[in-house]
């Protein structure tokens, strides 16, 4: 059909047909679509983590919204006269009156109150559980290592917006959580009064915290992560999704389902979420601040436990010795610094880490077959390790708790989770490696041996031995599609990259890094042809 043709169609046409013929002749917004369209999309559960965000994330910024209609902003303060009797009468901020208001007196407040909550406990969670899908299996590689850097600022953002969000009812938890990060800041050399006496308006806890936290938190962290998510959505769509290894799944084709059918199975998963989250927030209690009361300064909350999120600093902090040093008149507080670059230095390792493996392989090609984790043992080992020590530090921010529930000392409980984060990451490495070099011996055995049928046959000279019937070649092409990256050895040129292009210190370095990653120990060199022929008789395919 030619233009004129196609033009008069659009005229004998009703208006709305007119309309998005004009709107397509100048945005092109229906052009891109079809051009997206014959798209396919993998269809795996592990896709559905980053979906979960996204919905979670749509789940705050709707009750948010509900929320910020009622709440004030404000530390003036006023007589609390709602409908919770126990706390009638005393005086209270305005930021913990309108939170209480929003919990008793409007409709469906507190229903949205705790629902705002919990999903964001449930998108920090899927968005660390997401990265990690992610790293496990290599999807951070060659060309989406900015999908990585805005998943990982998302993360972190967050993480600061559930922290700010938290404090703004200015309750006696909150407060005792802020007495802490005004502790930590308070701590950093030179900077740390300033940045507290900016931070609060003054001297803690100050007359301009809410005002301040309620401006980053409605409208800094919430914009930021609107952009990184177009950012991110963008990029999802400009570059081939990426698809587990399997038959006929290669580096320059995607199989999966059609656009309309995957948005069709979206849809009906954004229901889920949301009425899961709402579920949630009306059988489980959250954040009941009336439990707690406005914050004092001169009171502390007993069992004080942060968002689990937050908890790895808090655990940090609560098991660090109390040490101090007096550097050029100066008195430094390791007790907090040490754990605050121990913290941050946790996740700039992970958001780094992908552009240490590409510099350490030299691999610029684009990688859109995923990892199976087996075969990348010393980065799953890492991964491993990471998660041990966020869960050691996790158990360090309840040392109290525990203490009371088991009946044992806090002393103990801190001196064990001293131990452990030095032990267990270590431990989990050392096991987390093992056994990926085992999947990946027993993945060389059936290459080269086939599976074992459980039928026990009897030789001539009385041996019985395990029958045993070769794999079907969809199961050897996924046993063996990987590539071993050889390490690199010093003046050395190679698949994974020039090592002479690196001088000194950095040719070094990048040479230790590559024999960890994939010298000897470090993976169970796969079969080859020659090694099936030999044992088999058969020509691979």
């Amino acid at each position: 059909m030619d233009e004129q043709s196609e033009n008069r169609k659009v005229d004998e046409g009703g208006s709305g047909e007119r309309f998005a013929h004009w709107a397509d002749g100048r945005l092109g917004p229906y052009s891109l679509i079809r051009a997206k369209a014959r798209r396919a999309f993998p269809d795996h559960w592990s896709f559905l983590l980053g979906e979960l965000c996204l919905y979670s994330f749509i789940v705050i910024v709707v009750t948010g919204i509900y929320l910020s209609l009622y709440f004030h902003p404000s530390m003036n303060e006023v007589q609390y006269n709602g409908s919770y009797l126990p706390l009638r009468g005393q005086t209270v901020s305005e930021a913990f009156n309108s939170t209480m208001h929003i919990s008793f007196d409007v409709r469906g407040g507190l229903l949205i109150r705790q629902t705002h909550h919990w999903a964001a406990l449930v998108f920090v969670g899927a968005m660390l559980v997401h990265m990690l899908r992610v790293f496990f299996t290599g999807a951070f590689r060659k060309p989406r290592e900015f999908q990585w850097l805005f998943g990982f600022l998302l993360l972190v953002l967050g993480m600061f917006g559930g922290l700010t969000g938290y404090d703004l009812p200015d309750d006696l938890l909150s407060g005792t959580g802020l007495a802490v990060v005004n502790g930590t800041i308070l701590s950093l050399p030179i900077v740390g009064t300033y940045l507290s006496m900016f931070l609060f308006g003054g001297e803690f806890p100050g007359g301009e915290l809410v005002a301040r936290f309620n401006t980053i938190h409605v409208l800094i962290i919430p914009a930021i992560m609107v952009g990184l998510l177009v950012a991110h959505l963008i990029l999802l769509l400009h570059h081939k999704h990426t698809q587990y290894p399997g038959p006929g799944r290669t580096n320059r084709n995607v199989v999966g389902l059609p656009l309309k059918v995957r948005a069709v199975k979206s849809a009906g998963f954004f229901l889920l979420v949301t009425g899961a989250i709402f579920v949630i927030a009306a059988l489980a209690q959250i954040n009941p601040i009336w439990l707690y009361g406005p914050y004092r300064t001169d009171q502390v909350s007993a069992g004080s436990q942060p968002d689990w999120y937050m908890g790895v600093a808090d655990g940090l902090l609560r098991v660090m010795p109390g040490w101090e040093i007096d550097f050029w008149g100066h008195t430094l507080a390791l007790d907090n610094l040490i754990p605050l670059a121990v913290g941050v230095g946790l996740f700039l390792a992970m958001g780094a880490y992908p552009f240490i493996e590409s510099w350490v392989t030299g691999d610029d090609r684009e990688q859109h077959l995923l990892d199976r984790p087996r075969n990348r043992p010393v980065r799953t080992a890492l991964g491993v390790a990471w998660i041990s020590f966020y869960l050691v530090s996790l158990i360090g921010a309840a040392n109290d708790i525990i203490a009371t529930r088991f009946h044992v000392s806090v002393e103990s409980v801190t001196w064990a989770v001293r131990v452990g984060l030095f032990v267990a990451p270590l431990a989990a490495y050392a096991v987390a490696k093992r056994c990926a070099l085992g999947l990946q011996r027993r993945d060389r055995d059936m290459v080269l041996h086939g599976r074992e049928t459980g039928v026990i046959k009897r030789l001539p000279n009385g041996e019985f031995v395990e029958l045993h019937e070769p794999l079907r070649q969809e199961d050897l092409h996924l046993l063996t599609q990987h590539e071993q990256y050889p390490p690199i050895a010093p003046g050395s040129n190679g698949n994974a990259g020039d090592a002479s292009a690196d001088t000194g210190f950095a040719r070094r370095l990048r040479v230790a890094f590559s024999r960890a990653l994939y010298g000897e120990g470090a993976q169970i060199p796969k079969p080859t042809a020659q090694e099936y022929r030999e044992i088999t008789g058969e020509h691979p395919r």
